[in-house]
Order: C-alpha cells, then structure tokens, then sequence
C-alpha cells in the first residue's frame, strides 16, 4: 500500500477531484464538511482545551491546515515515506512519523484523540479489529477514537470509490461496523453520524444533516467512542 500512494504523492488531489467531478463539488467543500464536524465533536468532548490529536494514515496532510486551529499537538503517521515528505513540506507545524502499519509510532496513552479519515476501507478486513485497537492504545484515558469512512449505502460514494484509481483495493464498511469495532476495541459510549448529505455549506442544510445524521443518507460518516 506504501508504494501505492508514494505515486499519488503530487497527483492525489488530481485523482481525487477526477474521482468526484460528477458532483460538481471540489474536494475542499469535503475536507471543509469533515473539519467543522470534528470541530464540534471535539469541543464537546474537550471544552475548550485544544486536544492532542494523532492523525493515522494521514497521506499529504491535506486535511491538517483545518485541523491545526482546533488541536494543539498534531502528529500524522502514515506508510507513504513520499506523501509524509510533501506532509511536511506544506504543514510545517505537525509532526510527521513513517509507520510500518502495524505500531503506531507514538506511546501509549500519549494522545487525547487518534484520527483515521477513509483509512480503514484501504486496510484488509482481517486486520480491521487489529488496527482500531492499536489506535485505542495510544488514547489516553477519557480520550476519543474517531474514524471516518465512506458510506457504503450511499450510491455516489460508491461511484467515486470506482472512479478514483487508489480506491482499487477499497473494502468498504458500514457505521454498524465501525461502531462494532469500536466497541471490540474496547472504545465506551460509542456512536456514529452521517455527513455530506446536502451539496452545501448553508447553515440551514448543516441543521438538516444534524437532524438526520442517525440515518445512512451521507455520503460519509463518522463514528466514535471514548478511550
């Protein structure tokens, strides 16, 4: 998998805007949807103490210009040693780690949340248990464990997950299965939400998501639990 996103170092963003043109909507408006739902969830969470944060699998970094504002510490750890070179070459401020997709390159229990945003579908289904209970451990107690996925039952996630050529291996899982393997993990209060359900940012299609962010319509979610 390393050596698969070592070639979309420079050409990710490319692939993934080719991915989704058919909505119409740029690969921004999707970091920005994922970055204001991690906001809210971490300032409930935290208050208002700006929270350690491991970003786990993080390619580029592409996402950690929106993240930096919210988190205090922002380590990223990914197997790609070329997208952690250009990581660090366009956010100066996080720390980036290799890893060899087994440990995470961090102690135990030294975050206050470990990040994986559309990861887990790239990891083989064997070892999905394995890796979200590598990301429990490095949570400190009372922390969170945070996964974003695609929505399987969402029919343009599934027609961008077939178009975006680093998708290929893609496995995709459900909010139940996030949220069991959560739970397995050993991750308490567990719960998941759905996002990008509306094509805007307008604080009135924002309210309707909230409402029905129990219901598989997104064309993302999140799912969480506490350390």
């Amino acid at each position: 998998m390393n050596a698969s996103f070592d070639t979309y170092r420079e050409s990710y963003e490319a692939e993934v805007a080719r991915s989704i043109a058919f909505s119409g909507l740029s690969h921004d408006f999707f970091l920005a949807a994922k970055a204001d739902f991690l906001a809210g969830l971490l300032a409930r969470r935290f208050g208002d103490r700006a929270p350690d944060l491991l970003d786990v699998g993080c390619g580029v970094g592409r996402l950690h210009p929106l993240l930096g504002p919210i988190v205090g510490r922002l380590v990223g750890t990914d197997v790609s040693a070329e997208s952690l070179a250009r990581a660090r070459r366009d956010n100066p401020f996080a720390d980036y780690r290799e890893s060899d997709g087994e440990i995470l390159p961090v102690q135990g229990g030294s975050v206050d949340v470990a990040l994986a945003t559309c990861v887990v579908h790239h990891v083989p289904p064997a070892r999905w248990p394995g890796f979200v209970a590598e990301m429990r451990r490095v949570v400190r107690p009372g922390g969170l464990v945070v996964l974003v996925e695609h929505n399987p039952l969402n029919p343009g996630t599934r027609l961008a997950v077939a178009r975006c050529p680093f998708d290929r291996d893609a496995v995709l899982l459900g909010a139940r299965r996030a949220r069991a393997l959560l739970a397995q993990a050993g991750c308490e209060a567990v719960e998941s939400a759905h996002i990008l359900l509306a094509p805007t940012a307008a604080p009135w299609a924002r309210a309707i998501e909230r409402r029905l962010a129990r219901l598989p319509l997104g064309a993302q979610y999140v799912a969480w639990g506490r350390a």
